[in-house]
């Protein structure tokens, strides 16, 4: 039973939930001005848990024979038929039933909005095969997630838009580039496989140097945009202090990877950017509940 379980769980990649679930919770925190009740916090986490699972089975369902014929990807749990069609189907369909369920428990709103997560992770896997634009698809994904996390507080989204509505796209947008650069950064790992076998990744497309170049102008407008965020809501200066952090973070993940030296890019992947999920919630949540 655990064996299966550590299975399911390498397959949907649940360790790297670490990376977009705190910016769920952020949503949360920002828009209650405090900690939510812990009600919302629970069925957010839950919400979170199952469009995100659903979203990587999708993916390693769709590209089971891209996966197959690459040398990284080819041991995965599906390619190396270590899991059946039937299990991926029956994570799909239980993330779903989480998701859903969760959004329900939350309010109409969430409900009402649940099904656009579904269609983006379908649209996301088949755009590799077409436009070098499947890196920013996969950041909106997760972009979703501090959009979620404060609908789920508030339960509205005005238009025109006031306030709230602004904090939220900013957000939306500043994910969006967060995972669409540091997304760039790991496909540098597949350059030769995608060119060979006609994938548009934007290092396949644009060359590992413009890649690099592309992942830190998204970054550098993530960054543009949490402060867009810190002067709307009026953040104080624990959040300003985070911000450095996150910019260093950021640096920091730019000079583990070079044009000629592709070695580190598992530790700018992974480790860096957990960085940097959790530095933005512990420093937000703390400027929320300590200066305000």
């Amino acid at each position: 039973m655990f064996a299966k379980l550590k299975l399911y769980s390498n397959f949907v990649v649940l360790k790297h939930t670490i990376f977009a679930i705190p910016f769920a919770y952020l949503g949360a925190f920002l828009a209650s001005g405090g900690v939510p009740p812990v009600g919302v916090l629970f069925w957010v986490g839950l919400a979170f848990l199952g469009a995100r699972s659903s979203a990587m089975a999708l993916n390693n369902l769709i590209d089971k024979e891209i996966d197959a014929k690459n040398p990284r990807t080819a041991n995965r749990e599906l390619p190396a038929g270590k899991i059946s069609l039937f299990e991926v189907w029956g994570i799909i369909l239980v993330s779903y039933f989480f998701l859903f369920y969760s959004a329900y428990k939350l309010n109409p709103l969430c409900l009402l909005l649940a099904p656009v997560i579904p269609i983006t992770s379908i649209i996301y896997p088949f755009l590799k095969r077409h436009l070098p634009i499947s890196h920013f698809v996969l950041g909106m994904n997760l972009g979703y997630a501090p959009v979620g996390g404060w609908l789920a507080v508030n339960g509205i989204f005005n238009i025109p838009f006031g306030v709230s509505e602004i904090a939220m796209l900013l957000l939306l947008f500043a994910v969006t580039f967060w995972v669409a650069g540091f997304d760039i950064i790991y496909s540098l790992q597949d350059f030769d496989y995608d060119i060979k076998n006609k994938l548009y990744s934007v290092p396949a497309v644009f060359g590992v140097k413009k890649a690099l170049d592309l992942s830190f102008v998204s970054h550098v407008l993530m960054l543009i945009l949490l402060v867009g965020l810190m002067l709307v809501l009026e953040l104080g200066i624990i959040f300003k202090v985070g911000l450095v952090v996150i910019a260093a973070l950021i640096w920091y993940e730019h000079t583990l990877v070079k044009a000629n030296n592709l070695s580190n890019v598992p530790v700018a992947f992974l480790n860096v950017n957990a960085a940097v999920s959790l530095s933005m919630l512990v420093f937000t949540v703390a400027d929320i509940l300590i200066v305000r």
